[in-house]
């Protein structure tokens, strides 16, 4: 299966469980993949053709800052259900939500979740 891979896309929003988090804010780190078979882009060279990468970085931008949720993994979910919805030609999607300055007393890189939802269940693996 074809995807298109995108990293490290920077989203400001309002997710977690403290009041500080929801008033303040933070910066949270996307990784998604998005799998569909993009052999009518690789021939016809149209963008037409493709999950459009830009288009798809505004759409989990949109997803995150829509509402403020208390869990990332309901904000990951937000984002998988938007890009399935928005995009017919993907098949399933990943979603790796890091929030590297999660409210923890230790010296960590980040914590994140992430989910894998394919257009069949919403909800299975690939």
């Amino acid at each position: 299966m074809d995807r298109i891979i995108i990293r490290d896309l920077r989203v400001y929003a309002y997710h977690g469980v403290n009041d500080f988090e929801k008033k303040r804010g933070q910066t949270f780190i996307i990784d998604a993949d998005i799998y569909a078979d993009l052999t009518d882009a690789c021939q016809t060279d149209d963008l037409e053709s493709t999950v459009n990468y830009s288009h798809a970085a505004t759409v989990i931008k949109r997803a995150l800052t829509a509402e403020n949720y208390d869990l990332i993994e309901r904000a990951a979910q937000a984002a998988a259900d938007s890009l399935l919805a928005e995009f017919s030609s993907a098949e399933c999607v990943r979603i790796l939500l890091k929030k590297p300055n999660a409210p923890i007393e230790a010296d960590f890189g980040y914590v994140a979740v992430e989910i894998t939802r394919s257009r069949d269940t919403k909800r299975g693996y690939m």
